[in-house]
């Protein structure tokens, strides 16, 4: 994308569930050029009275727990009982790795290519800031484009899981069937973020899933839930059968209720708004700070001092930090 694009008709062919616009916003949203970044701002702006009323689902799982086969078949249910769902990968390692999002959407054939979905890998941007930041924004660009399901996956590696938490309305995590080594396996973080817990792939060893399932129900009783009203549900499903995911849906859609009528999900989606608003400006400071030229003078050297033990870390930042008037 060399040009600007023309914004009144980004904006007009998003609000006509057109998912060639759809694409080319997100394109435009991902852009690091500044004229870009500048349209993308007003087309976002534009579109945000058309923005909200998704329902949103971020999933996360241990490898091979099979998100992207679930996610395949809860997706294709839903288009089926007449949702459009959108699907964004999130994966800060795959500017390090190279990643596997566009496996995911390549695993995801059917969904790939049903007319009442749209799936779309999310830039790293280099930082899982800049991960998330681009993920809001598509995720509002979807929901102005007539998505009403929007599905955050994210790998789960490292701070992934909370900041994708951060910014749906429900957040759910996919787990294999196992033992009690598992169990001490996943970390207490994630089941204490997580709102939905599924053991997927219960289909292989029925006994086994419902073993597992029985765990985390027990793991959950001593931690102190994040509401007095919702207690994380702990079901089992297989992906690969469509077995257990209506079930799945039906746990989504009591979440949103419950956490509609106490005022829950309003004051959740409030708060990450502000929270998103704060990330944006530390993000564009620190975009700031990095391209001044009397900071960017220093800051090579300074780093290789620092790194060598030659110099205080807090040495070095009073420095940048005068160099940036400070």
């Amino acid at each position: 994308m060399s040009s600007v694009p023309d914004i009144a008709f980004l904006e007009n062919g998003i609000l006509a569930g057109e998912r060639a616009a759809l694409a080319r916003a997100i394109t435009l949203v991902e852009s690091r050029r500044a004229d870009h970044q500048a349209a993308a701002r007003a087309l976002l702006e534009q579109l945000m009275p058309h923005t909200g009323k998704a329902q949103r689902i971020g999933i996360t799982g241990v490898p091979g727990a099979g998100k992207s086969t679930t996610i395949e078949a809860l997706g294709c249910n839903l288009t089926a009982a007449g949702h459009r769902v959108a699907v964004l990968a999130v994966d800060p390692s795959s500017s390090r790795t190279g990643g596997s999002i566009l496996g995911d959407k390549t695993r995801m054939e059917r969904l790939s290519v049903d007319p009442n979905a749209f799936i779309r890998p999310s830039p790293s941007g280099g930082t899982l800031g800049g991960v998330t930041r681009k993920t809001r924004e598509a995720m509002l660009l979807c929901e102005a484009a007539g998505f009403d399901v929007v599905i955050v996956e994210t790998v789960g590696v490292g701070q992934s899981e909370t900041a994708v938490a951060d910014m749906v309305d429900i957040f759910l995590a996919l787990l294999i069937p196992g033992g009690g080594d598992e169990l001490q396996g996943i970390k207490k973080g994630l089941i204490e973020i997580a709102d939905l817990i599924v053991i997927n792939k219960a289909a292989a060893d029925p006994d086994l899933a419902e073993r597992s399932a029985r765990q985390y129900r027990a793991a959950l009783h001593i931690l102190t839930p994040a509401s007095p009203d919702w207690t994380p549900p702990v079901i089992t499903a297989s992906g690969l059968k469509n077995d257990g995911l209506n079930r799945l849906w039906a746990q989504i859609e009591r979440h949103r209720e419950v956490k509609s009528a106490n005022g829950e999900r309003a004051a959740r989606r409030a708060t990450q708004n502000a929270r998103w608003m704060w990330a944006m400006v530390r993000d564009r400071l620190d975009e700031a700070f990095r391209a001044h030229p009397d900071v960017a003078a220093q800051a090579h050297d300074l780093e290789r001092q620092v790194r060598a033990g030659r110099m205080p870390a807090s040495a070095a930042a009073d420095r940048l930090l005068k160099a940036f008037g400070l």
